[in-house]
């Protein structure tokens, strides 16, 4: 990839076109590998043969059902999905699995158990309670969201149906670390940072994620859920709000978003050309800690989150003087860094490092953070 600024000639070799590449630092939807959109793009018009393109087939192809197939393969070996999960490529983003959850795992229980820690956990509790009763066992919203509740103060319900948990908070850039031991079936939103890190899937009785962070394009939605708990969904749930369902039909008793679904799968493949999640948790481990180490280091910047429960995903930042903000974010523009403007309930910036990020994103957004401080500060 060319640097900001540069222009990246990848396109020449089969449109005689040129195109500048963007450090894109959006929260979502996201950057993509570049090497996954070349391909995308060489196989647009003719995927390997077939005469069309993967968003002209028939799911039900014998094509597409090997892109599938393989997608789900990879997604498997990547988080070493254990045999007895299922794994669904669904449509509605993670907001709809806001519903599917208790619809799906509340069973003949009342309760369940939610941790809120920002902006998307609350939008969760919210919904769970046109189903059930929501025992907010911990919270953080006192201090602005700022932090994880220790789990030494959470407050468990003894017949909770599951324990909901959002392991990353795109907006306030907090972030689970280790994941507490519960009673319950535990339950996480991973859109934010799935992929990013290894989990132990065993742990956890149900994870789902949009993809428009790490997996894909927006559009898609993936749920890996222990096969015992499928086939108990509340009465009168809709058949496509049913996991049973899709797992019966191979996430396909509709027709899928085929063409994210396809995406996804290259992303999967690139990143096992990658090293893996191990290797690519290495890289996110670096390009975090040089934002963070840029702005600790300074009396310019700061970052408001506690420090040992910062994302290595999310990263906001303010600056000394609010007032500089529009300043700082129309030099970054022109440096070619985007996408930099903090979610409007926190202000200040925001970096988001998804795994297509590339480190030279992060060296160069602290060189432009260096150079801006020594000319404002």
């Amino acid at each position: 990839m060319s640097s900001p600024g540069e222009e990246s000639r990848s396109g020449d070799r089969s449109h005689g076109s040129t195109e500048r590449r963007v450090f894109n630092f959006s929260a979502g939807p996201a950057a993509l590998p570049v090497e996954v959109l070349e391909r995308a793009r060489d196989e647009l018009l003719d995927y390997r043969g077939s005469g069309m393109s993967v968003m002209e087939m028939s799911h039900r192809s014998k094509e597409f059902i090997d892109i599938a197939e393989r997608a789900e393969a990879d997604f498997r070996e990547l988080l070493a999905v254990p045999d007895d999960y299922a794994v669904l490529f669904l449509q509605g983003g993670a907001t709809t699995q806001f519903a599917m959850v208790p619809m799906n795992l509340l069973g003949d229980r009342t309760r369940a158990d939610y941790v809120n820690t920002g902006s998307w956990s609350t939008k969760a509790i919210k919904e769970a309670k046109r189903f059930c009763e929501v025992n907010v066992a911990a919270s953080a919203e006192a201090d602005n969201f700022t932090h994880v509740p220790d789990p030494a103060t959470w407050s468990l319900s003894k017949d909770a149906a599951y324990l909901h948990v959002c392991s990353n908070e795109t907006i306030g850039g907090v972030q689970f670390h280790e994941f507490p031991e519960a009673p319950a079936p535990l339950v996480a939103d991973m859109s934010s940072d799935i992929l990013s890190r290894p989990v132990d899937v065993s742990r956890f009785a149900l994870i789902y994620a949009g993809a428009q962070k790490n997996i894909g394009p927006a559009g898609l939605t993936v749920v890996v859920v222990r096969k015992d708990l499928l086939g108990n969904a509340r009465p009168g749930t809709p058949s496509m709000l049913d996991y049973a369902v899709h797992a019966e039909a191979d996430s396909m008793s509709n027709t899928p978003p085929t063409y994210a679904w396809y995406l996804a799968g290259l992303v999967f493949e690139w990143l096992k050309a990658e090293g893996g999640v191990a290797a690519i948790a290495a890289r996110n481990q670096r390009k975090a800690a040089k934002l963070y180490d840029a702005i600790e280091a300074s009396n310019f910047y700061a970052s408001p989150v506690a420090r040992h429960d910062r994302s290595l995903m999310n990263v906001p930042f303010t600056l000394a003087d609010a007032a500089l903000d529009k300043t700082f974010l129309a030099g970054a523009e022109e440096r070619g860094l985007t996408n930099l403007k903090g979610h409007r309930s926190v202000g200040g910036m925001r970096a988001s490092l998804y795994n297509a990020v590339p480190e030279a994103a992060v060296d160069a957004l602290v060189d432009y953070m260096q150079a801006f401080e020594h000319e404002h500060g």
